[in-house]
């Protein structure tokens, strides 16, 4: 099987051209590639694939085997290898996920996708569409006990489920520690990412997140996002922030006139390789 190993801000994943490659077994297979001791290494799998409703399908497929809806840092890379691979000669595309089509703007130069912008759609604020158990109308700033502490969490989905907690200094935040707590919480039916966030000034943040069925990762998208729009619901920054992650920068706005999220960052080829997954 022929792959590509690629990475947005250091959230690396194994992408396969499902136009010339079949993957039976994705779940199966994406455990196997993504140990970074006895496979490529990666924090996940991402098959593109053709579309009958889009330009091309992003199928996506966590470290542990786990099916994810979306992922930023991913669909930028998909929109890179599509124009790089000469899949496409458009700079507007439109990219079928499990949270619905994004549609995304390619900057070029020298032949190559350098930056991508990426319409992530409107946040989802409704407890029950997250989901999140709560009899609120929006969680702001609710209180979670984890491992005996209380925090306050802001939840929001981008198509995948985030909570967003405020904290002092995300350095010293012991995201080891707690991470996979937040996750699995039972106020998380279909489990959660966590984002511990740092208000530096009103246009930006310093960022640390945990994945759903990853764990802690140099960066995230969608996390990303949520957390944009968490820090204005409450009033701490402004609509267009920095996001600093592990692994560099995103810039991101919501519109809230028109209720969209934007994303803008870079995407990278790792290397091209090719292997047998019946050998792992």
């Amino acid at each position: 099987m022929k792959f590509t190993k690629m990475e947005g801000l250091g959230n690396d994943y194994v992408y396969v051209n499902c136009f010339r490659e079949t993957v039976d077994n994705p779940s199966e297979v994406a455990i196997k590639l993504s140990d970074r001791h006895f496979g490529i290494g990666s924090d996940g799998l991402i098959l593109i694939k053709p579309s009958e409703v889009a330009d091309f399908c992003m199928d996506m497929y966590n470290a542990d085997g786990s099916r994810s809806e979306m992922c930023g840092n991913g669909i930028r890379c998909v929109a890179k290898y599509v124009y790089d691979y000469g899949l496409t000669d458009k700079t507007d595309i439109s990219v079928e996920t499990l949270a619905g089509i994004k549609y995304l703007e390619l900057q070029v130069e020298d032949g190559k996708v350098q930056l991508v912008t990426v319409n992530m759609g409107a946040p989802e604020l409704t407890p029950a569409k997250i989901p999140v158990k709560s009899d609120k109308e929006i969680v702001i700033r609710e209180p979670v006990e984890v491992d005996g502490k209380t925090y306050e969490m802001t939840c929001v989905s981008m198509g995948n489920p985030h909570c967003v907690v405020f904290v002092e200094d995300t350095g010293k935040f012991p995201l080891e520690q707690i991470g996979s707590q937040f996750e699995h919480h039972e106020v998380f039916p279909n489990r959660v990412n966590a984002e511990f966030i740092q208000i530096l000034d009103r246009k930006t943040v310093n960022m640390r997140v945990w994945e759903r069925g990853t764990g802690e990762t140099l960066a995230c998208g969608t996390g990303a996002c949520a957390t944009t729009v968490a820090c204005i619901l409450n009033g701490l920054t402004e609509d267009e922030i920095t996001v600093h992650l592990l692994g560099g920068d995103l810039q991101i706005r919501w519109d809230r006139d028109a209720n969209l999220v934007y994303m803008t960052g870079p995407a990278k080829v790792v290397f091209d390789g090719e292997i047998d997954v019946n050998l792992l």
